[in-house]
């Protein structure tokens, strides 16, 4: 069974602006202004969804050239609404995260609906992101 290990390591710089490193790749996290940072990168919660649509188009370019299908691009907007009181420490009774996200995916292909349709079907079983937030993954914490 091959597995692969995937790593970041994540260090706050200042304020709300937080340096993650990633390979040889540096991505900057931070909050808006109006949230108190300098907007000097998305916040984490644009980065889940920034995650989810990079995979839902790699995963897509992966099956199609697998089945040699005819996809010229796919282009992937995330959209959700979650209540800011619970991560403002306001409310503990309702979810912390998303109640809802919404996915729209354009795939550009000859391909009929019901074929885009099965073929997006096929990426969301595969993709590792969408099936960390449709089931529970197990977080284990370690305080050092």
């Amino acid at each position: 069974m091959p597995t692969k290990t995937v790593s970041i390591k994540a260090v706050q710089v200042e304020g709300f602006k937080i340096e993650t490193r990633s390979r040889d790749h540096i991505a900057l996290v931070d909050q808006p202004v109006a949230g108190g940072g300098t907007d000097s990168g998305p916040s984490p919660l644009e980065y889940l969804f920034i995650s989810l649509a990079g995979c839902i188009a790699t995963i897509g370019q992966i099956i199609a050239k697998q089945r040699h299908l005819p996809v010229r691009n796919i282009s992937v907007d995330v959209e959700g609404e979650l209540d800011t009181d619970v991560l403002m420490g306001k409310r503990a009774d309702i979810r912390a995260g998303f109640s809802d996200i919404r996915v729209h995916v354009k795939i550009d292909a000859d391909m009929t609906q019901a074929e885009k349709e099965q073929f997006l079907q096929d990426i969301d079983a595969r993709c590792p992101i969408s099936d960390n937030i449709h089931g529970t993954t197990p977080l284990n914490f370690v305080v050092e």
